[in-house]
């Protein structure tokens, strides 16, 4: 069949999109490009569900194991990173898939969005002057250099005050410009989204965060730990990370760090089904526990073979 530029498979944690990206792998000779956030860290394994080299079946994956957990995960980089290797992919002839649910990355690889530049020594005096004048006033600030950036950010919301500020300072253009916009940068792009009907989609939850336990997760963290996983800005509060530190420093039982575990990942679920479900593009496919591997393959790419908007 003819193969779309560019494939994602996206949707909330524990719906299958791992599987799913590596039956299309070998279906349409295809390489995985992952959009998870947390995959990108090395050693964060049994925490992140990550798939396993036995699972990949021979498929090669991208972006995953890129990261100490020291180093701050930067959306910008991820994107000259991911469409690097989708060039790389397309030289070698195959075709590269998207596969993940942290749903700013994912934009960023498929979407046009341009990342403005970042300056230490600016945001901290703007950050200084937020403490020193309150946020409010800062925002009135920002509504005379940028009023549809203050149109859009609240008075309090002194994070994105300061770096609607901050890209004015450095660019001289206004934050909204910034925003991203739901057009591909591909045309062509095809998303499919895997979706569960939610109270089977949290019993689900709640076997994956017991099978991470029995498979090693707090002594995954201790090693990470050594590795400086406390000193990491991004990678220390991942979901299940966070609770297993917990339980090490002896600040939460075993059976406390497992409901939290569950109880965060059922919210970033709920976010992760908001994000994908407002974006109209999305082909979505209903999965149940009775689906096969081999049917959800067959039916993904027939939605593949219709014709893209």
């Amino acid at each position: 069949m003819p193969r779309p530029p560019l494939i994602a498979v996206v949707g909330a944690t524990a719906t299958g999109k791992s599987d799913l990206a590596v039956e299309l792998a070998l279906a349409l000779d295809g390489e995985v490009v992952n959009a998870d956030a947390m995959q990108l860290y090395r050693g964060m394994d049994i925490g992140t569900a990550k798939i396993t080299v036995a699972e990949r079946r021979g498929v090669p994956h991208h972006l995953l194991d890129v990261l100490d957990v020291t180093e701050e995960a930067s959306v910008s980089r991820y994107q000259r990173e991911g469409r690097a290797a989708f060039s790389a992919i397309r030289e070698r002839g195959r075709s590269p898939i998207v596969v993940g649910g942290s749903g700013l990355y994912v934009r960023a690889l498929l979407d046009e969005i341009e990342f403005p530049p970042t300056d230490a020594a600016v945001r901290g005096r703007l950050e200084q002057r937020a403490r020193e004048i309150g946020p409010a006033a800062l925002h009135r600030e920002l509504a005379t250099s940028d009023p549809e950036a203050a149109a859009l950010i609240g008075p309090q919301d002194t994070r994105r005050i300061v770096r609607a500020l901050e890209v004015g300072q450095l660019t001289g253009r206004s934050f909204r410009a910034f925003l991203p916009r739901p057009v591909h940068h591909e045309a062509g792009t095809v998303q499919l989204g895997l979706r569960r009907e939610r109270a089977a989609l949290h019993e689900r939850i709640a076997r994956r965060v017991d099978t991470m336990v029995s498979q090693g997760l707090l002594a995954e963290t201790a090693r990470l730990r050594e590795h400086g996983l406390d000193r990491g800005v991004t990678a220390r509060r991942a979901i299940g990370y966070e609770q297993a530190l917990a339980v090490l420093d002896s600040t939460m039982t075993c059976e406390q760090a497992v409901e939290a575990t569950v109880v965060g990942t059922r919210r970033l679920v709920r976010k992760q089904d908001t994000w994908f479900r407002r974006d109209r593009r999305v082909r979505w496919l209903d999965v149940d526990e009775t689906t096969s591997p081999v049917t959800l393959r067959d039916r993904a790419l027939d939605l593949l073979a219709q014709p893209a908007s």
